[in-house]
């Protein structure tokens, strides 16, 4: 169908927007104008505050070692060198908060080399997930086991792809999950910054043919344009801008919506201009002595009460590692120093989300795709977890205690990763691809452990009424529920995204549906559980965390 526009011409339409100032790229439907678009959208969108945060596992986490089941007997004995130990002087059938094993001043971040209890009466953390438990234990914490969804592909591509559309097994299919909620929100080419990446490249699940997201690579390094962010490089960029938006091109080639694109490019890059992502920057504090380390404040400064730095980019701002005398106490770490990129990535995008109106930023990091030598309580998964566990409560002290246009109870983190791996280790003490998996989630409008839900762990237990299919322990049991050697899902991955999408973003049902198509099909189950008509497994639907 096509929309006219009666009151002016098209060419008047796109000179007077982008005399005004509109910040336009691309439209899905080009010709209705995008100041329409936002009339026309039904939802709240990017117009009440909610803003997600969105963090990619990639290479598959091994949730059976992150959320551990760890009172299913089978557990242990499927993972003769990796599995998590039980704490002998621990009950793990005890219902309640979440313990969290402090390492004090003198003591190594990993000196609890046992399976936290996580208060749900079945399931535990890895240690190296220890930071999880303040965030549980204040209720803005939901730990979602076995999500999948139907006929599970074990190709990271094929995967990753469908996870990043909310289209499982539909290759064709090229506009992300995130990508189409811009989109229904009207505001996809009407605001400078929207939908915002600090990665290699911009992730499918932000892609789109019909509008244009934010990726940075370096946000210290390099501007949009790729010029060396300097007054210089800027200004030269600025300059070229404002001389092709000012360009006469011919109608026929719909050259309007480029010059718009241009403005919105200039525009964003004057909001990045304001943004502090330098290492000197990188100031952000616990309000805590963290982690019980009364002896530590940073070297050349007083001792002010507070704890360790949010975003660990260096050595000295990881953990306790400098100690106030200058002295150096390696296992006082809080992350691998190899992480240290990745919370410069992490604190890039908190910045992007509470200092911008961006509704949605993202980053990722590697490493999950532990097929050898992958630990158990210390290893190359447990450095793994303890990227997880940090990032989530330091995105929690940052949202609270420096919030501006975001503040904790307007934000979402949601993490991201393929598939599960597989229950039982294989010959070179590691796991293979498999299908269901955890999603981390946490914020301060969540319903987690004492703020709506008996618990913050979902699909662990199997006392989970509410799962429809609690867990089964044993041989035959869910950890087999594929091929007698996959942990089998009860929760579709879209399901998930959806309640975020629709009851914290804003989205009305009817963009839902548009947003992940299929969504209101009962056949499916996405929203209220059922059977699904894909491949016969029973799921639950969404989970209730909103």
């Amino acid at each position: 169908m096509k929309h006219r526009v009666n009151l002016i011409t098209r060419r008047s339409f796109f000179d007077r927007s982008a005399k005004a100032g509109l910040a336009v790229a691309m439209s899905t439907l080009v010709d209705i104008p995008f100041v329409m678009k936002r009339a026309l959208a039904d939802g709240t969108i990017g117009l009440n505050g909610k803003k997600v945060l969105f963090l990619w596992l990639r290479g598959a986490n091994d949730s059976l070692n992150s959320l551990v089941p760890i009172l299913d007997p089978a557990y242990s004995s499927s993972r003769p060198t990796i599995a998590i130990p039980q704490d002998p002087g621990t009950n793990y059938n005890t219902l309640g908060s979440c313990d969290f094993p402090e390492a004090g001043a003198g003591s190594v971040y990993g000196s609890y080399p046992y399976g936290i209890r996580t208060g749900n009466g079945f399931a535990a953390l890895h240690p190296s997930l220890k930071f999880l438990a303040p965030v549980h234990n204040a209720g803005h914490l939901a730990l979602a086991h076995r999500v999948a969804y139907p006929r599970q592909s074990r190709s990271h591509f094929d995967s990753q792809n469908y996870w990043e559309t909310g289209t499982p097994n539909n290759n064709l299919s090229k506009d992300g999950i995130f990508y189409r909620t811009i989109v229904e929100s009207g505001l996809a080419n009407s605001a400078p910054l929207t939908g915002v990446s600090i990665q290699s490249s911009l992730p499918l699940i932000l892609r789109g043919s019909a509008a244009a997201m934010t990726n940075l690579t370096d946000p210290t390094r390099y501007d949009l344009l790729g010029i060396p962010n300097s007054t210089q490089g800027n200004a030269k960029a600025m300059s070229f801008l404002a001389q092709t938006g000012a360009s006469p091109f011919p109608e026929k080639m719909n050259r309007g919506l480029l010059q718009l694109q241009y403005a919105n490019m200039s525009n964003t890059l004057s909001v990045f201009a304001g943004l502090d992502f330098t290492e000197n920057g990188n100031t952000f504090r616990d309000d805590v002595k963290t982690d019980g380390d009364t002896g530590w404040y940073p070297e050349g400064q007083t001792d002010d009460g507070r704890g360790y730095y949010l975003f660990p980019t260096t050595n000295a701002k990881n953990g306790g590692w400098r100690r106030p005398n200058g002295n150096n106490v390696l296992n006082k770490y809080v992350v691998p120093t190899g992480l240290h990129d990745f919370f410069g990535k992490l604190k890039a995008a908190a910045l992007v989300l509470n200092k911008t109106d961006a509704i949605i930023a993202g980053t990722e990091f590697g490493g999950f795709d532990t097929h050898n030598a992958q630990g158990s309580v210390e290893g190359s998964h447990s450095n793994l977890n303890r990227g997880i566990g940090w990032a989530l409560y330091a995105l929690r002290k940052y949202f609270t205690l420096y919030a501006d246009k975001a503040t904790w109870e307007n934000v979402v983190i949601v993490t991201l990763s393929e598939f599960g791996r597989t229950t039982v280790e294989n010959s070179d003490s590691g796991t293979d691809h498999a299908e269901a998996g955890t999603m981390f989630l946490a914020g301060g409008g969540l319903k987690g452990y004492g703020a709506g839900n008996p618990t913050g762990i979902f699909n662990c237990s199997p006392e989970d009424s509410a799962a429809k299919v609690p867990w089964v322990p044993g041989n035959s049991g869910s950890m087999f529920g594929v091929n007698g050697r996959y942990l089998r899902r009860n929760t579709d991955y879209r399901s998930v995204l959806g309640e975020i999408i629709r009851k914290h973003l804003g989205a009305t049902q009817n963009q839902l549906n548009r947003i992940i198509p299929g969504y209101a099909n009962a056949g499916e189950g996405l929203l209220s559980g059922g059977t699904s008509s894909v491949d016969g497994t029973p799921i639950r639907g969404e989970l209730g965390i909103l």
